[in-house]
């Protein structure tokens, strides 16, 4: 216990997605009801949480380099303390070779450990998990469980907040890594949700944001769905901006998309993964929808939502894609016509259905593919904006201006950056909404001007 009692500062790293760094706001604010500093530097740090994603190859590499440059530091700094979570480490082979490759680490900790972190902790600072003989101990949990609710994030920022709805996807697409590291879906009850939301608004976060791997298939076991916790969100007092991610075409339904073309608060901006414009490779994929019904869906989307944001997601050079099911691809993006694009080359991940999948395709043809698909991206995204020109619109102002630093940013309904200037004689509204006259489009803001005082 000395040993433990010696840490004060800690250091947490996120890797991945916005799920990440929900749990890593968890993490950090467990710590600092334990009495932990929060600080921005390994050097500085008596303990260190690298908080690791597994989705796609390039984000473990990363992990497994920053892992590695911590070793020099532990040998410098013996007791401090080093610990691995998250995705990468809930995945047992992982997990074996960071204990192998880096045996000064401290724990290797799976997905749903961060109630458990105190244990953990003790364990570390009695010598009951890590010896110089044993290396770092395993201690991989079963992938899957509620949300706790009794852990109260530390969140960074003044004005946004990101507020898990559920955990895990029932989805197995056969490229994903997801359902094998996050298990089956598990809602959190509405009640908390809302109870939630209802803090942050009074605490001036007017930027929140709804996560799960599927939204919309929020609910399952609870008496609430997602439309329903939209609508009783959207009802409570106070303006903010509510957005959510990631919605699953099969799952996102017009009635969803009848409600937010009316509701006071949510977001105009609609994340849709389409992931591939071929029904072969959506078939191959498990995605559950085809072209047809995604371009329907999306049409739908901007008819009834006139000033709709669209975004996606893509994965080029999915095992067994030839060019032909890639040209599809490139005429769906050009139908669609997205706002922009998150796009990637398709990455193997052990345990998916895909991992098994011919590929014979090689990757310098794939990265010849990606490259004609942001080219066509790029030139659609590089004028999206401009349908916005001469229009007012409604900003949440969040801090310093972004392609200008005498300007102030925020962020429109429809999720889009505005920089904006305000006049002379105001006083910088940061935290509140203001009308703003657009006058300028980028490819990723847009440039106005303060229209009320």
């Amino acid at each position: 216990m000395e040993k433990n009692r010696k840490i004060k500062k800690a250091y947490v790293r996120t890797y991945g997605c916005k799920q990440n760094f929900a749990d890593s706001e968890k993490i950090t604010g467990l710590l600092y009801s334990m009495g932990f500093t929060p600080v921005h530097s390994p050097e500085d740090a008596d303990l260190i949480i690298f908080n690791t994603c597994a989705v796609r190859e390039n984000a473990e590499q990363r992990v497994f380099g920053n892992v590695g440059a911590l070793k020099k530091l532990k040998k410098d700094k013996p007791e401090l303390v080093i610990i691995l979570c998250g995705c990468m480490t809930q995945q047992e082979h992982t997990a074996e070779h960071f204990k192998a490759k880096f045996p000064f680490l401290d724990a290797i900790l799976g997905t749903n450990i961060i109630a458990t972190l105190p244990e953990i902790l003790q364990n570390v600072g009695n010598g009951l998990i890590r010896s110089a003989q044993k290396g770092a101990n395993i201690h991989i949990t079963e992938a899957g469980g509620a949300l706790d609710e009794d852990i109260k994030p530390l969140r960074e920022g003044n004005f946004s907040a990101n507020v898990p709805i559920m955990n895990g996807c029932d989805n197995f697409c056969t490229y994903c890594v997801v359902p094998l590291v996050r298990g089956r879906e598990v809602s959190r009850t509405p009640e908390n949700i809302i109870s939630e939301v209802k803090d942050l608004i009074a605490e001036n976060r007017r930027d929140i944001l709804l996560l799960g791997q599927n939204v919309n298939s929020f609910g399952k076991g609870t008496d609430t769905d997602f439309l329903g916790l939209l609508r009783e969100i959207d009802s409570l007092d106070g303006e903010f901006l509510l957005c959510y991610m990631t919605s699953h075409p099969k799952d996102c339904k017009k009635e969803l998309l009848d409600f937010i073309a009316e509701s006071r608060n949510i977001s105009r901006h609609l994340h849709l993964p389409v992931q591939a414009g071929s029904n072969r490779i959506l078939g191959l994929m498990n995605r559950g929808y085809t072209r047809e019904q995604y371009i329907e869906l999306a049409n739908y989307a901007k008819a009834k939502i006139p000033d709709i944001s669209i975004t996606t997601d893509i994965l080029v050079g999915f095992p067994g894609e030839i060019y032909e099911d890639f040209k599809q691809t490139l005429d769906l993006v050009e139908q669609i016509g997205f706002d922009s694009a998150y796009t990637f080359i398709y990455s193997r991940r052990e345990g998916t259905k895909a991992a098994d999948f011919a590929d014979p395709v090689p990757a310098e043809e794939k990265s010849a593919w990606f490259q004609e698909l942001l080219d066509v991206q790029g030139r659609i995204s590089e004028r999206s904006y401009e349908r916005f020109i001469g229009k007012t619109l409604r900003v949440l102002c969040l801090g310093e201006g972004r392609s200008d630093p005498a300007l102030l940013t925020g962020k429109s309904r429809q999720g889009i950056i505005v920089d904006f200037a305000v006049g002379a004689n105001s006083v910088r509204p940061l935290g509140q909404f203001v009308d703003v006259k657009i006058k300028k489009a980028l490819p990723w803001a847009l440039i106005g001007e303060q229209t009320d005082e």
